[in-house]
């Protein structure tokens, strides 16, 4: 029988992991990209295990980036991130992944994408086909090579490694086109089964529904472990999740929202400040955040924070009337945002502006680390 290989790397872009593949080595068609991802990853496995392929049977370690040299533009390539489902033969690509976004930098220069490298930081523009926005990632390099030691930590991954700068140029409308997709920065929608919900849909990055902690009987520093198992808990939120989908137009009914828009919007429950000890052991105090966050992922809670829901929480803080903007109070003012989330602290940046009565998001900053863990072929047989 003839083998099948492709050339890939396997690396870490900050608390994710992704299978990366340059574009020319593979197949042009979508569909047949698909297919051959479902394949390599070991999806359609009832389990969500993966045991039949590279997937590692959770959301975070369950993606794909694919990189290809962008023609006209110095330094500039384009990237596509992929969610592939773990138990079913499906990859959504609506939205970003700002985690992995922080490995597409490394990735392009160690694969030849990238036409300048200088030191001590390489600028490369990304062109991420998702959202159809541009993010510029400020990439360490030492002797004409991605370096990737380094003395800077970021909570949920063990160890340090060099700083990863990530500019999120003009993030707003990253999928529905609008910063605010409903035009109201707070609305309350009638959740079918559970009756009506105050919600913040926010656009920047990527599209998230925020619900206060509180109107779930939470307190906001919850961990995996104590919402994973709530069946009737998760249900609830996924409920208002897919009702915030068809509301903003990413799905025409409930059905929809649940089966062909599983990645977005995020589901994300916010809260005041309170201390709490993060599932890596980091005691984090009220004084060190802003805000509480937690996210789900592919109907889990995200056992961190995803990159673009960052940006977004940020985004949202500096808009008068969101839920957001009502809990961080006067921290929405300060130049970096402090979420606590549950492995720690992510701190954020946002320029929010209004331009002729209308808000524009100028930009969102976040820092990353990234490692390679490993280069060669994948067999897809």
């Amino acid at each position: 029988m003839e083998n099948h290989t492709i050339p890939c790397f396997w690396m870490r872009g900050g608390t994710s992991k992704a299978g990366c593949f340059v574009e020319d080595y593979l197949p042009p068609e979508v569909s047949e990209q698909d297919k051959l991802l479902c394949r390599i990853y070991g999806s359609s496995d009832p389990s969500g295990r993966q045991i039949n392929g590279m997937g590692g049977g959770t959301s975070t370690t369950s993606k794909a980036m694919i990189v290809g040299k962008r023609a006209g533009e110095k330094n500039s390539v384009n990237y596509t991130f992929c969610q592939v489902e773990t138990a079913t033969n499906a990859v959504d690509r609506k939205g970003n992944c700002g985690n992995i976004s922080s490995a597409v930098g490394p990735f392009a220069i160690e694969n030849g994408l990238v036409d300048e490298v200088t030191e001590p930081v390489t600028k490369v523009k990304i062109f991420n086909t998702n959202t159809q926005k541009t993010i510029v990632s400020h990439v360490p390099v030492k002797a004409g090579k991605v370096e990737y030691n380094g003395d800077f930590s970021i909570s949920g991954v063990p160890g340090t490694g060099a700083r990863i700068q990530l500019d999120f140029l003009s993030p707003g409308g990253a999928v529905t086109g609008e910063l605010l997709p409903t035009g109201q920065p707070k609305d309350v929608i009638d959740v079918p089964g559970y009756g009506p919900t105050e919600i913040t849909v926010v656009d920047a990055a990527n599209p998230l529904v925020f619900v206060r902690a509180s109107d779930l009987g939470l307190t906001g520093n919850e961990l995996p472990a104590e919402i994973d198992c709530n069946v009737e808990l998760l249900d609830r939120m996924l409920a208002i999740r897919e009702a915030a989908a068809v509301l903003i137009g990413l799905a025409k009914d409930m059905h929809d929202a649940k089966h062909n828009s599983q990645a977005v919007p995020k589901f994300c429950f916010i809260a005041p400040p309170m201390g709490y000890t993060s599932q890596s052991g980091q005691v984090v105090s009220a004084d060190a955040i802003d805000i509480q966050a937690r996210m789900l992922s592919m109907g889990k809670l995200h056992p961190v924070l995803a990159i673009t829901g960052g940006v977004c929480i940020g985004v949202a803080a500096k808009i008068p009337g969101t839920l957001v903007h009502e809990i961080a109070g006067s921290c929405s003012e300060k130049d970096e945002l402090n979420i606590g989330h549950c492995s720690g602290v992510l701190s954020v940046s946002a320029e929010v502006e209004s331009q002729n009565g209308e808000l524009k998001v100028l930009n969102g900053t976040v820092y990353r680390t990234a490692r390679v863990l490993m280069r060669g072929d994948i067999d897809f047989n």
